[in-house]
């Protein structure tokens, strides 16, 4: 209940927060889904929302997300909620100049590499 209450916290804060100002950085690449991510004095771990990968290509989307994501890389996130008390969240690249967003979920659906969820509470991927 502890846990759940920790993760209610952090959403009402992530939502609260605006924009690129309040960007999250990240820390590591912990697997093909699931993401290290710190802002302030806080890190926590962070589920990428509707996209499922397979244990098949868990180590190429693991790999593909480390390419994309060097450690510090600022990222926007869109909490959709929580499970096993990690947070669940669209993750998306803050854009440098003139480069478009990159939706990390979309990234991996595009290389091949997971599968779109078409869970309620997913807003279609793009």
């Amino acid at each position: 209940m502890r846990r759940l209450a920790c993760v209610l916290v952090l959403l009402i804060g992530l939502l609260a927060s605006s924009g690129a100002a309040q960007a999250a950085q990240v820390l590591q690449v912990r697997s093909g889904a699931l993401l290290q991510v710190g802002d302030s004095n806080r890190s926590y771990a962070v589920q990428l929302g509707c996209v499922a990968v397979s244990p098949e290509q868990e180590a190429a989307a693991a790999d593909w997300l480390r390419q994309a994501l060097p450690r510090g890389t600022r990222v926007n996130l869109r909490p959709l909620g929580q499970r096993d008390g990690q947070l669940l969240a669209r993750v998306q690249v803050v854009p440098r100049g003139s480069a478009a967003a990159l939706d990390l979920g979309s990234g991996l659906v595009a290389a091949g590499l997971a599968s779109a969820s078409a869970a309620a509470d997913c807003p279609a991927l793009g």
